[in-house]
This record gives C-alpha cells, structure tokens and sequence, in this order.
C-alpha cells in the first residue's frame, strides 16, 4: 500500500507518542463540536428564549436514539479497516471503504423517512410538553431531512481515523463548524427564525463538512481511496461491519434509550425550566468528554491495528495506557466543569431557577463521569479485539436495565430530580464491574494462545 503522509505507525515503536498525535486533533475536534452545539444553544436561548431553549434540548436523547445504530456502524467500518491496515491487505481495504459509505448513504435515507415521518409522535410518546412540542418536532424533521450529511462525514472520518489521520477531519469541523455558528447569528437574531434557523444552520454546516470528506475520500493517493465509477457494496465486508458495528450500535441505541426514559421522567415535570436546565446542564456536561473520548478512540483503533499485525503482545500495553489518560482526562474536565458551572450556564440564560436545574445535573452526572470513561475503554478494547456482541449484552443489562430499574422504582419514592440523575453513576459502576471481568477473560483467550 503506497505510504500516506497522513497516516501513522501504529504497530512498532513506542505507543504514547503516536497515542497523543492520534488524540490530540480529536481533543480539538471534541472541543470544536461542542463550543459550536453550545453556540447553538446560547444563541438560542439568549435571544429566542427558553421556549425555544427546551424545545431544541428535548429533542438530544432522541435524535442521538434514531442515529445510534449508524454511529455504531462507523465503529464497525473503523474497526475492520484498522484491521486490513494492519495485515497490508489493500483489496479488502478498498472493498470496506466502498461498503461503508454505501452504508452511510442507504442509512441517511432511512433515518430521513424516519425523522421526517415519526418526529411528532416519538415526542409525545416521550411525553413532551404541549408548550414546545411542536416546536421540537419542526426542529427534527429539518435535522433529518438533511441527516445524510452528517452519516457521510460520519463515516468519512472513520476511514480516516482508522489509518490514524485525525488532523482533516478536525480542519473540517473548523470550517463548517464556523460557518454554523455564522448562520445562527443570520438565521436566529437578524431574521428570528427560532429553532428553523438553528436547524437549518445544522445541516448547512454538516453538508459542508460531508462535501469535504467526500473530496479527501476522491483524491486520497492510498487504498482508502474512493472511485465513485467503480463503487459497488461488497458483501462480506459489508457483513463483517454488521457483525461490530451492529452490537455498538445497539449499545448505543440502548444508552440513548436509557437515555429518552430519563428525559420523559424529566418531562413529567412539565416545567419548561426544568426541562430547559437540563438541556444547558447536558450541554456543558459535554465538555468533560473532550480529553477521554479521544483517547478511547484510539484505545479502539490501536488495538484494531496491532491485532491485524498480529502484535497481540500491545494490546494490554494499549489499554492501560489509554486508560490512565482517559481517567485523567475525565477527571480533570469534570471538576473543572463543575466549578465553572455556574458561570457557564449564565451564558445560557438569566433565570435563577434554570440555572439550578442544570447545576443538579453537572453536580450528580458531570462529577461521576470517569465511571463512563473507564467503562468506555475497556469496551473499546474488547471491540478492538473482536468481541462487540458480549460487550453489547452486558451494556443492555448494565446500562438500560440499571436505569430502567431505577427510574420506575427509586424516581417514584423520591420523586425528585437528585433522585433521576443518579441513576447514571449507579449504572456506570455496576456495568464496568461485569466488563472489567469479560476483558480478562478475552485478553486471555486472544492474547495469550
């Protein structure tokens, strides 16, 4: 395969250099896509108000429900990709490429029928406010009417990062990152188009970021390359991403599930503030996965690539060292999320009683992150070694199941918000405990035969 300058060594020399050089630009790429989802939901809130505001948070667990199989099938293509990388194979490189971003392409014309189809009724069904509910349902039909974007960048920037180039895709989130933010301003303060304008902005921003990718994808000089005139779908590959990517997705269909019941709980206040709270709450809370999402990803993409090389000798080496930092990265971020909330969140809006929504949710979800974040790599390491339908079960029991549990049987005694954000950490520890355990027993199994 011809050398790509943009591409790294991921199976000699020492790791924590070519580590930092794969996580560094996605730290920035992280740190880019949230201060932009948190200029939308400032600009929002600041000058549509909070109506506005709870309309467009209300619709995060959702929107993240119906594309989470897709974002697992872009750990799938990222997965198998690494590992051709890695045994050199360049026929079955081109055939994965091809066959993920056919993927993509079929995958965002569902979920646009979907999205389109089904917004308003799964709103009610989570019991959204009359107050805003309408609003929430206009705002995700002009999301996914233009959702194809955002799975072609998506699963773009999986080919990309699964040879370790993590720089373009950041330039890319820069560019249409930028031009997003310029169009709120346009379409939110100067025409008052509420959260149309916020929507509209999303997908102009995403069609960029997807034509750019597209481009780099066309003229890459390697086997990742992709020749439209010869694109075509290759069965096995596409089989192989379904047998990882399908498990990951439906971990994350399963969190994001998890996710929507505590959202409807959070609903059956039928307060616009609280709701409202909430969406500011979980919008800084994202800044505490800028350091340990990017560290996990290369947890995920390392071990892909050294078990293709046969170099099963790294993959403990990997994972204790992605995980030290993804531990620090989370708790350094979480406390500095939490001492600043305040701050932050009068950048959102003015009202005292919102403001205290979203310090209940940093104080008892943001702080406890490292739970997720040390979970997080371990499952990326099993999934690197080839184990995604194990991981998967155990985070439907462990994260689903934990939540479920606790929301129709704590939240109803308690009856209160504190009682609803615990159920994260309760789930993240009693999950991580069962999967520290399969990681032994697979790392045994494939590691030392």
């Amino acid at each position: 395969m011809k050398k790509n300058p943009s591409t790294m060594d991921m199976v000699n020399g020492p790791l924590l250099p070519n580590i930092f050089r794969f996580a560094i630009p996605l730290m920035f790429s992280e740190l880019l896509q949230i201060f932009f989802n948190s200029a939308d939901t400032i600009i929002v809130g600041k000058f549509a108000g909070d109506t506005a505001l709870a309309a467009v948070g209300a619709t995060g667990s959702l929107v993240f429900l119906l594309t989470s199989v897709f974002y697992g099938l872009s750990t799938g293509s990222n997965v198998l990709i690494a590992r051709y990388l890695g045994t050199r194979n360049d026929e079955r490189i081109r055939a994965a490429v091809y066959s993920s971003m056919i993927i993509a392409w079929c995958g965002g014309i569902l979920l646009t029928l979907v999205g389109i189809m089904f917004s308003k009724p799964l709103l009610g069904l989570m019991g959204t406010p009359e107050e805003f509910i309408d609003l929430s349902a206009l705002y995700m039909k002009i999301y996914f009417a233009g959702v194809i974007s955002l799975l072609t960048y998506n699963f773009g920037s999986a080919v990309l990062r699964s040879k370790g180039d993590t720089k373009r895709p950041l330039y890319f989130l820069i560019i249409s990152g930028i031009i997003n933010v310029v169009l709120n301003l346009i379409t939110v303060i100067l025409l008052k188009w509420s959260v149309v304008g916020v929507a509209v902005a999303t997908v102009a921003s995403e069609t960029v970021s997807a034509v750019l990718v597209m481009w780099i994808l066309i003229n890459e000089e390697d086997a990742t390359r992709l020749d439209l005139r010869h694109l075509k779908a290759d069965l096995s590959s596409v089989g192989e991403i379904m047998r990882i990517g399908i498990p990951a997705g439906l971990s994350a269909a399963v969190f994001a599930l998890s996710n929507v019941v505590v959202q409807s709980s959070i609903n059956f206040f039928d307060s616009t503030d609280i709701v409202a709270g909430n969406a500011a709450g979980a919008n800084i809370e994202n800044y505490v996965y800028i350091g340990y999402t990017a560290f996990n990803q290369a947890t995920l993409t390392f071990t892909s690539q050294n078990i293709g090389a046969g170099r099963t000798d790294r993959v403990k080496e990997i994972l204790i060292k992605t995980g030290l930092l993804v531990a620090g990265a989370a708790i350094l971020m979480s406390t500095v999320v939490y001492l600043a909330g305040p701050t932050v969140l009068k950048l959102y809006t003015d009202k005292p009683s919102v403001i205290e929504v979203g310090m209940i949710r940093t104080g008892l979800v943001a702080r406890f992150l490292v739970l997720n974040a040390s979970l997080d790599t371990f499952v990326n390491s099993l999934r690197g070694m080839g184990y995604s339908s194990l991981p998967t079960i155990l985070m439907i029991i462990g994260i689903c199941g934990v939540r479920i549990a606790w929301i129709y049987t704590v939240f109803p005694v308690e009856g209160t918000l504190e009682s609803i954000y615990m159920c994260f950490p309760v789930s993240w520890a009693a999950t991580m405990l069962v999967e520290v355990i399969l990681w032994f027993i697979a790392y045994r199994k494939v590691c030392k035969n």
